[in-house]
């Protein structure tokens, strides 16, 4: 299997008692032969800020991919948010990626709240954001987009490489698709089949295609929950204690909504084959284990049976 392995980090201050040993996993999971390091963003719940955190890995790794699974660009002012990243596009030496998403209905609103950025029109923000941020990365000094408008916009930090990091989006919705194929350098969703996965992919290739955009231009992505355990039913115990903690929601109903697996070896590549046959060539695993010497102990398990 040819796909990308990728692994969340787990920055939650639950799962953590010393936030340096994260950037001491991030070291781990390139040796072991990770692709990509990625961080997750939420205003609720006590964690290390994703953006800190990339930072504090850029200099402490050499080849991995680092990158945010998703960063949500409304609780940032835009204009910080671009130098910001810039700065770590530097750091890294251009391996940054920027996954966006709008939020998560039923949960974000008071995030958005907390960040006084409505939520309404947070699709159209979204957007402007990322246009505003490649302006910015190219050196433009004014910005006229339907939410966000700049007459005149400061000399900013360029970004490392031309036209700045990757952007992808997150997401699985009729909107978010096309969205993709018009805007967006990759798709990471976490859709629970397959089959929806091949079908989404569709559409966005096609969409692409019909804006005047290789579909070969579009990075698919899949972010896929992972639990390595001979124990099934074990195994379904840790998953829905995993779903409750993050999400305050059982197992059964998260699995509805979420790529998960939680089984033996054999089930977890038969998974990760699953969405390889549908399209998907990168795999961000978010490992559904609660403190970080487990985390520890199925990355290693993880690399040995997806990278032996």
């Amino acid at each position: 299997m040819n796909t990308r392995l990728g692994v969340l980090l787990p920055t939650n201050h639950s799962q953590w008692n010393d936030a340096r040993r994260l950037v001491d996993f991030g070291v781990r999971a390139e040796r072991l032969g990770y692709d990509s390091v990625w961080v997750n963003d939420t205003l609720l719940g006590a964690r290390v800020e994703p953006l800190a955190m990339l930072a504090a890995l850029s200099p402490m790794t050499e080849r991995v991919t680092l990158g945010t699974a998703a960063l949500l660009p409304a609780f940032r002012r835009p204009i910080m948010a671009a130098q910001e990243l810039a700065s770590i596009d530097h750091l890294s030496g251009g391996r940054l990626v920027v996954t966006v998403g709008a939020g998560f209905p039923g949960r974000s609103e008071v995030e958005y709240a907390l960040s006084e950025v409505p939520w309404e029109r947070r699709f159209g923000r979204l957007d402007d954001t990322v246009a505003l941020w490649r302006a910015l990365w190219a050196g433009e000094r004014a910005f006229h987009g339907k939410t966000l408008r700049f007459d005149e916009l400061p000399e900013s930090t360029p970004s490392y490489r031309p036209g700045g990091p990757p952007i992808w989006l997150g997401g699985g919705s009729e909107s978010a698709l096309g969205r993709t194929g018009r805007l967006y350098d990759g798709w990471m969703p976490y859709p629970p089949d397959p089959a929806d996965y091949r079908a989404g992919l569709q559409t966005v290739r096609r969409t692409a295609r019909e804006a005047g955009r290789s579909a070969g231009a579009i990075t698919p992505a899949l972010f896929l929950t992972v639990l390595v355990t001979d124990d099934a039913e074990r195994g379904g115990r840790e998953l829905d204690a995993y779903c409750r903690t993050t999400y305050g929601l059982p197992y059964e109903r998260v699995r509805k909504i979420q790529a998960m697996v939680a089984g033996s070896a054999e089930q977890v590549v038969a998974t990760l084959t699953r969405y390889a046959e549908a399209g998907t060539e990168h795999v961000v695993c978010r490992i559904a284990a609660p403190d970080l010497d487990t985390q520890l102990d199925q990355l290693e398990m993880i690399a040995g049976i997806v990278r032996p």
